[in-house]
């Protein structure tokens, strides 16, 4: 192997999240990939133990439902409600955060 051809250096978590509205989200969803984070917990940070695999971390956060696929019961409510999200992709996964409504 040369140095010429050593691997990109990957780009940060926190520049890899970014807004999504729900009509963009919906097809994710429709292949089973959206994994719903709770509004309490840092995206960026469920991102990196899910890319990690922390599975005692992401454990608790599954048995707490702070993280979890994304239910018919959730497509129906953002339908509705059409919120914008921050999202970050981890692989196989779409980590989708609703934002907090402006008031």
């Amino acid at each position: 192997m040369h140095e010429a051809s050593a691997e990109q250096p990957e780009v940060p978590l926190e520049e890899q999240a970014g807004p999504l509205p729900w009509k963009d989200l919906m097809p994710h969803f429709a292949r089973g990939v959206v994994i719903r984070v709770a509004p309490e917990l840092d995206l960026i940070e469920v991102a990196r133990a899910i890319r990690d695999d922390a599975t005692h971390q992401v454990s608790e956060w599954l048995a707490n439902d702070q993280v979890a696929r994304a239910s018919d019961d959730d497509a129906r409510r953002w339908a509705a409600n059409d919120p914008i999200f921050t999202a970050i992709v981890a692989a196989p996964w779409v980590l989708a955060q609703e934002r907090t409504p402006a008031h």
